[in-house]
């Protein structure tokens, strides 16, 4: 009896042990994590995307990256890891596709327009764009897409501009108006709409002349190319175009 009741013993361990074997390998499986660079203007939109797409991708973890888009595409240049690039215009995406540095055709997904944000209560009575001059106008550098719709805008519309300041990306430049550091700054109309009520909006004439195309591709060094062009697809889908809507951005759709 002694000597079955050990034998028992022994079998019973061996399952144990097998059965804490088997949970360990299933706890231990991880998500894939999907990188994602993109344009400083995306921000608060796609925290929403990334939701909504973790929902019918349950196995991947979406992270991001945001930034201006011309910082985003140097740091990709240089060897940066990231799976999926989503920029604020295309001439900015073209940079990476002429170094074939994407894999396949950057897909559009949303485009934006420009707008000026002034301090709440628009302390220096600005109503036109021509009211710029002599502020202090904050706007993005030249080589931000958002900073490039601008000096063409400004072109396209005989307006001059004495900007105090040139910021790498536009929510630096919605920043400075919201704390009061400057009169004015030129930003897109989605920046208004996550403002919260912290600045106010002026309209200025011929900015529908001036439209930002945001595009993603999938980036040719990922390790994750399924999960990456499966993001740039979902940002087609109908329910990325109503989220991006919601937040003020036009859409093919």
């Amino acid at each position: 009896m002694k000597y079955l009741s050990a034998a028992c013993i022994v079998a019973l361990l061996s399952l144990t042990a097998c059965s804490g074997g088997t949970e360990s390998n299933s706890d231990s499986a991880e998500k894939t994590t999907l990188t994602v660079f993109a344009a400083a203007s995306l921000t608060q939109v796609f925290a929403d995307v990334a939701e909504a797409f973790t929902r019918t991708e349950p196995d991947v973890d979406v992270r991001f990256s945001f930034a201006g888009s011309s910082d985003l595409v140097a740091q990709i240049s240089e060897g940066a890891p990231a799976d999926v690039i989503a920029t604020a215009d295309e001439s900015t995406m073209d940079t990476l596709a002429g170094d074939e540095l994407l894999t396949g055709q950057p897909e559009i997904f949303a485009s934006n327009t420009l707008t000026l944000a002034v301090p709440t209560g628009n302390p220096e009575n600005i109503e036109t764009s021509q009211d710029i001059a002599g502020t202090d106008l904050v706007v993005c550098a030249p080589q931000v897409p958002c900073g490039a719709a601008t000096q063409k805008w400004a072109h396209l519309n005989d307006v001059s501009l004495d900007p105090v300041s040139e910021e790498n990306s536009v929510t630096d430049v919605l920043g400075k108006v919201s704390a009061g550091q400057a009169d004015a700054g030129i930003v897109y109309v989605t920046d208004l709409a996550r403002a919260n009520g912290d600045v106010d909006q002026v309209e200025l004439d011929g900015t529908e002349t001036v439209i930002n195309k945001y595009p993603a591709a999938t980036v040719d060094a990922s390790q994750s190319k399924d999960e990456a062009d499966a993001f740039v697809t979902f940002l087609q889908s109908e329910e990325a175009a109503r989220l991006l809507a919601d937040a003020g951005f036009s859409t093919p759709r």
